[in-house]
């Protein structure tokens, strides 16, 4: 899968951790799609170095999804927590 592939598979993401993440994020819209796609990345070096599965290069594959999610929704959480109070 190539980069416009993870690109696209982290705008799905970003998308998909705010559904299960709602509520009111700093940046609005386009920064959370933004943190998916570094989600998407971060999620898949995860999974390769410390879980010892490496993303497979299709894009349907669901351990690519979960860990693309999964790393969208955590870099959503690190961004609220540090930057959650700073718009009021």
């Amino acid at each position: 899968m190539g980069i416009v592939g993870w690109i696209v598979l982290g705008l799905l993401a970003g998308a998909i951790a705010k559904l299960l993440l709602p509520g009111r994020d700093p940046g609005g819209f386009i920064v959370t799609t933004l943190i998916g796609v570094a989600g998407s990345f971060v999620g898949g070096w995860l999974s390769a170095h410390f879980l010892h599965r490496p993303v497979a290069k299709h894009f349907f594959d669901p351990a690519t999804w979960g860990s693309a999610i999964v790393g969208a929704l955590v870099l959503l959480v690190l961004y609220r927590l540090f930057f959650g109070n700073s718009r009021r």
